[in-house]
């Protein structure tokens, strides 16, 4: 079996550099997954490994083999290696490359009522991995990233996210695109904004159902206010007038949950 124990192999440098720049994920069409269990997601939601690169003194040959079938080059590597990549505090010692998806709306494969949610906009890679991991917890259709800031195989995403990444249907578009798809698929709209809207609770989502949130700063744009079947707000107590993203998700999606008894 192959072994890396110096932080200056070619190999490793490569692959701290897809920690580093979306560029290299995106030329490379690979990108870095750390964990045991967020690999074993990954596996499960159709996604390829090229390598895994392991600490043998933390977890066994055999335990990497009941993680998967696909046959994957194994590398064990050094502490000190480990620690160049490993991008949380926290020691599993497993590190797996695996290959990109394409994250197209055309590879969506919706249910006859589907609930989707599309996150327009958003910037910090904490927020779109809560996001993913409120839709997981809702096992909700798919998420649409609307004119994303941040690709999807930043590594911040993958680890704050948990996995979820991996666990449900994920397309990247525009959001014209996104809007164009959501129509020809008859599915309605509701966008969560303070413009014209009604309570949110009072709207009812039992039909196909796109929720659509933006960011906190600015919220959603133009194009999904005049597209919107309906404007929601979620009335606030407090004396600002917006919470996070993730919160606001979270608590539209599990009124359409309730409202199709779960």
């Amino acid at each position: 079996m192959k072994q890396i124990t110096s932080i200056q192999n070619p190999f490793i440098k490569n692959l701290v550099l897809l920690q580093d720049k979306a560029k290299a994920r995106k030329q490379s069409g690979t990108f870095i997954i750390e964990g045991q269990r967020e690999i074993e997601l990954a596996v499960k939601g159709g996604y390829e490994l090229e390598t895994i690169l392991f600490l043998p003194e933390i977890i066994s040959e055999n335990q990497i083999k009941n993680l998967t079938s696909q046959q994957v080059e194994l590398i064990e590597i050094s502490k000190e290696v480990y620690q160049k990549l490993a991008y949380r505090d926290s020691t599993e010692g497993i590190i797996a490359v695996a290959k990109t998806k394409s994250l197209q709306l055309s590879d969506l494969k919706l249910s006859e009522n589907p609930l989707i949610l599309v996150a327009e906009g958003l910037e910090k890679p904490g927020n779109l991995g809560a996001i993913l991991r409120t839709a997981d917890a809702a096992n909700i259709d798919a998420v649409i990233i609307a004119n994303p800031k941040s690709d999807m195989y930043n590594p911040n995403i993958v680890r704050s996210s948990v996995g979820c990444l991996f666990t449900r249907q994920i397309a990247v578009a525009t959001s014209e695109e996104a809007i164009s798809f959501l129509k020809e698929k008859n599915i309605k709209i509701y966008c969560a904004t303070l413009q014209d809207s009604a309570t949110y609770h009072t709207e009812n989502y039992n039909a196909p159902t796109a929720l659509v949130v933006g960011t906190e700063a600015t919220g959603i744009t133009e194009i999904w206010r005049q597209n919107s079947t309906k404007n929601i707000n979620i009335p606030m107590q407090g004396i600002i007038d917006s919470m996070n993203v993730s919160v606001a998700a979270a608590i539209l999606l599990f009124e359409a949950k309730r409202q199709r008894g779960f």
